[in-house]
């Protein structure tokens, strides 16, 4: 479907048979062009082009080549020396990409194309109508000036030459500035009428200057009488039919990071230049390969799509791509342009996917399309957008990203960070641009490349620091603590390696309680959606809150085909927050739409830092709409109002450290490694792969959502309508035990099944209080305490399973409120 010539019927027919326009020229128009008709009150046909990569997917080698055999034989006309000092300028949107191309097949010479996107802070050089268009103003935004200021050359490409008014009238308003003596046109096809040829001949003697053509074809439409009356009846007659069905989204976006190369533009929007082409060539081959590395396993025939202007970086991404892979790669490009879609092999647009604009643009909202893209066989779609675009309506409900969804089975985002003149690069990341949405932040990190969950799982506001040792054995961590008054969060505990017995606990654990927690998971994900958001951003605490997040989006898209967003971000005692995750989901969400999520509450301690924190970020930030209340499975301290159960219980996921969470470590804060305007870090532990079992957990507790659907239900109803208000029962009873067993500081109290699993794991106890009667939920506690030669000591009254204890007499440097050591 996606030939200018199908099965031997060429893409024009259809049009030409029921309006009588015909094609008439060079044997190759035919095979560059197809037909199709447009909603436009200027001009009822539009010229599809076959190898321009916007409306019709096409080899990306095939659309580069075009481009750069036209730039070499303008460099062929002008010669060496004037070649060397010529400008390109490419006209918006069809033809930014072919624009830049021929600058490549020129040499060396810098390049420019026009826009419809104004910039805060750049003034215009130039602008022009475009006559025919259904969007006409065109702005010039160079970040140098004197780019349009020599007299050398000025080589102007457009994707077909048909009346000569656009390029008429972008030499008008540049010569009228900056005359020169020599000016080429470069187009795909030249389809002017004799009398538009003689026109541009006139305007050249008129101005004085010598102007060329270059054309890899020529002929003119032929249009009968009446043939815009007959293009609006058509396209009103057939514009219904050609909707396509709605369909659900199968699964969200795969975000690709491409480490965009430092200090190179994302286009020719404002200048590029030959030291930028040079930096760019040299990180194609990484960039291509880390898009290879995301693609399914398997998949044959693949799309990279474009994003409007942005037609150059995924073209050359595209094109590399096609060298890396042995899949069928294919590029083409949204567009403003609307098309209507009849699905005939003789019409050049087959299909048509719509989608809401998602870069803010300056002429307000409306409707952009995606041609040839739905039923074109792909197995998977590389969108590319730069991150001005990468905004909440691309990821929204009707959005590129879900409209894509419906149609492959596979969707990969990769994001351009958008080129700003003088803006500051960022402190560190992959994209060091500065974004049109400043500061820039690094994209989150994903699986596989940063743990071990499927990619649309989560992902990770943190920074990799997995190539840094951080790692002490538990008694010199807490000396350093002690010693230096340095922070928990400055280093990372050994990670604790089970015995088998102790994996045979787990699997035991998982199996008789995964209903419970499923149960739990439905119970808390209804509550959210009924009462914080119908379409809520997930946002766990790394690391324990982020596989409950993983199965309350798993819930959602189980029970009401919802594919929630979820994110991981760091919060430290002491420290609050990480600022800059709350900048970053705040530029891309609307923060009264984000859920904080926890995996179980103790004391309530990160319930209290997290609500001072927002309260701080909003005091500082000016940014509102963020609320303090955790949503978590198991709230054994009444500490929230938004909870599965109350219900002190073991969560299998408690009993280990990375190797139930993704193989992510803690979260790390330390100075010397995370700057200004990073996140906070993390590392992911490939060498424990083998003792992986974060999806064994999540696939074991998501296998029993639907026996428990009905329960679920159920107790929904009964929560909704009961007092849920917040008692801290929990904080008073560790109070309690603080003072009874003469420790006098709660911070060294640990309430509840999980926290005394992490005291066990990553501290060094003093002693352990179970309540008689606990039973299996504390094995795994019991054998941690074996084998650390910890006593478990039985208490009849304890409003918890059990509690863990830390005592400063026994540890050399145990953590205060502060995350600093407790003074004795």
């Amino acid at each position: 479907m996606n030939n200018a010539v199908n099965n031997g019927v060429w893409s024009g027919t259809w049009v030409a048979e029921r309006l009588g326009v015909e094609l008439v020229g060079d044997d190759e128009l035919t095979g560059l062009l197809g037909l199709a008709l447009r909603r436009n009150p200027k001009r009822a046909h539009l010229l599809v082009s076959n190898v321009l990569g916007k409306h019709v997917p096409q080899s990306p080698s095939v659309v580069y080549g075009h481009g750069l055999a036209l730039g070499r034989r303008v460099r062929a006309l002008l010669g060496a020396e004037e070649a060397a000092a010529a400008v390109v300028l490419g006209y918006a949107e069809t033809a930014t990409g072919l624009g830049h191309s021929v600058a490549d097949g020129l040499g060396s010479a810098p390049y420019l194309h026009s826009t419809r996107r104004p910039v805060a802070g750049v003034d215009p050089a130039g602008g022009f109508q475009e006559s025919h268009s259904h969007a006409t103003s065109h702005l010039l935004l160079p970040e140098d000036p004197a780019l349009l200021a020599g007299d050398g050359p000025l080589v102007l490409v457009d994707d077909e030459f048909s009346t000569g008014n656009t390029v008429l009238n972008t030499i008008r308003d540049l010569h009228a500035r900056h005359p020169r003596r020599r000016y080429v046109v470069v187009a795909l096809v030249d389809m002017r009428s004799a009398a538009d040829t003689g026109r541009l001949a006139e305007f050249a003697n008129e101005v004085g200057a010598r102007v060329d053509l270059v054309a890899a074809a020529s002929g003119t439409v032929r249009l009968p009488e009446g043939v815009l009356e007959k293009g609006r009846e058509l396209v009103a007659r057939h514009e219904r039919a050609a909707a396509l069905p709605a369909q659900r989204a199968r699964r969200g976006a795969v975000r690709v990071e491409l480490r965009w190369p430092r200090e190179v533009p994302d286009g020719g929007r404002h200048g590029f230049t030959a030291a930028h082409r040079d930096r760019l060539e040299r990180a194609l081959p990484g960039m291509a390969a880390r898009i290879a590395e995301s693609l399914p396993a398997g998949a044959r025939r693949v799309l990279v799509l474009g994003f409007e202007e942005l037609m150059y970086a995924p073209l050359r991404l595209a094109r590399e791509l096609e060298r890396a892979v042995g899949a069928e790669v294919r590029y083409s490009t949204t567009t403003r342009s609307p098309v209507l879609a009849v699905d005939d092999p003789g019409y050049a647009i087959r299909t048509r996917v719509v989608f809401p604009a998602h870069d803010d643009p300056a002429d307000g909202p409306g409707e952009r399309y995606a041609y040839n893209v739905a039923g074109g066989g792909f197995d998977a779609v590389v969108a590319v957008v730069d991150s001005a675009a990468d905004s909440p309506a691309l990821h929204a409900a009707d959005g590129l990203l879900a409209q894509l969804a419906a149609h492959t089975p596979h969707v990969l985002l990769a994001v351009v960070p958008s080129y700003v003149p003088g803006a500051p690069a960022p402190h560190t990341g992959p994209a060091p641009h500065a974004s049109e949405r400043p500061p820039m932040l690094s994209e989150p990190l994903r699986g596989p490349a940063f743990s071990s969950y499927a990619p649309e799982e989560v992902g990770w506001l943190l920074r990799d620091l997995s190539e840094v040792t951080l790692e002490a054995p538990t008694e010199e961590r807490e000396e350093a603590i002690q010693s230096g008054g340095a922070h928990y969060a400055e280093s990372l505990p050994v990670e604790y390696q089970p015995s088998e017995r102790y994996q045979r606990l787990f699997h035991t654990a998982l199996d008789s309680s995964a209903a419970r927690i499923a149960q739990a998971v439905g119970v808390v994900t209804e509550t959210v959606l009924a009462e914080r958001s119908p379409r809520p951003v997930l946002v766990s605490l790394a690391r324990a809150g982020t596989p409950v997040g993983v199965l309350m989006r798993r819930w959602a898209a189980f029970r009401h085909g919802l594919d929630l967003p979820h994110y991981a971000v760091s919060i430290v005692r002491g420290r609050g927050i990480d600022a800059n995750a709350l900048r970053w989901l705040a530029d891309r969400h609307d923060p009264a739409d984000v859920v904080f999520v926890d995996g179980w509450t103790g004391k309530g301690a990160i319930t209290r830092e997290l609500a001072d924190a927002l309260e701080e970020f909003e005091r500082r930030e000016g940014v509102t709409g963020f609320g303090p209340e955790i949503a978590v499975l198991a709230d054994p301290g009444s500490c929230v109002r938004t909870y599965g159960t109350r219900e002190d219980f073991l969560i299998p996921s408690a009993c280990l450290n990375s190797t139930v969470s993704g193989l992510i470590s803690r979260t790390v804060l330390r100075a010397d490694l995370v700057g200004p305007h990073d996140f906070h870090g993390a590392k992911f532990y490939r060498e424990l792969a083998d003792a992986d079992v974060s999806t064994a957990f999540l696939d074991a507790v998501s296998a029993r959502f639907a026996e428990v659907a009905d329960g679920v239900g159920t107790a929904v109803k009964e929560l909704l309508a009961a007092d849920r208000t917040p008692t801290w029962e929990g904080w008073a009873a560790v109070e309690r035990i603080s003072e009874e067993y003469g420790i006098h500081d709660v911070n060294l109290v640990k309430p509840g099944v999980g926290e005394t699993t992490r005291v066990l794991l990553r501290r060094v106890p003093w002693k352990i209080l179970a309540r008689a009667g606990a039973g299996a939920d504390l094995d795994h506690v019991r054998l941690l305490a074996e084998q650390r030669g910890v006593p478990v000591e039985e208490v009849g009254e304890l409003p918890y399973t059990c509690v863990g204890l830390i005592h400063p007499k026994y540890t050399r440097g145990a953590t205060g409120a502060d995350g600093r050591a407790v003074a004795l």
